[in-house]
């Protein structure tokens, strides 16, 4: 299941971006073409987040349709497999997308700011 190594990278690409700050909820797009199930990914995104700043946070997974272009008849239609046959027969095609897999969001903690004269205060 290459959706755990996929999910690993969304994982450490957020904690990253992060900065040791909690994150809430991560927002990915999925293209329809880019041969990772969406189930999966969320299954493994529990798993992978233990242990991090993303521990409990949701993963909200955008699925983006496949669209492609003919250029024989110069149709724009839908893919829902990678089979890039136009509905006119013709196999020469161009992708318009489907094959995305991004992080479009994530929502994390802002840092909690220090009470004011707390430098100058001496410890008891």
């Amino acid at each position: 299941m290459h959706e755990m190594a996929i999910t690993r990278s969304v994982i450490d690409a957020v904690c990253e971006h992060a900065a040791g700050r909690r994150v809430h909820s991560v927002t990915v797009e999925v293209g329809a073409l880019c041969a990772v199930v969406p189930e999966a990914m969320r299954f493994c995104f529990e798993v992978a987040a233990e242990a991090t700043v993303a521990e409990g946070a949701d993963l909200v997974v955008v699925e983006m349709p496949g669209v492609a272009a003919c250029r024989t008849c110069g149709a724009e239609f839908r893919l829902r497999d990678p089979i890039l046959l136009c509905p006119c027969g013709s196999a020469d095609v161009e992708i318009r997308s489907g094959r995305e897999l991004r992080i479009r969001s994530m929502e994390v903690s802002e840092a909690c700011a220090q009470p004011a004269g707390a430098a100058t205060t001496p410890p008891r």
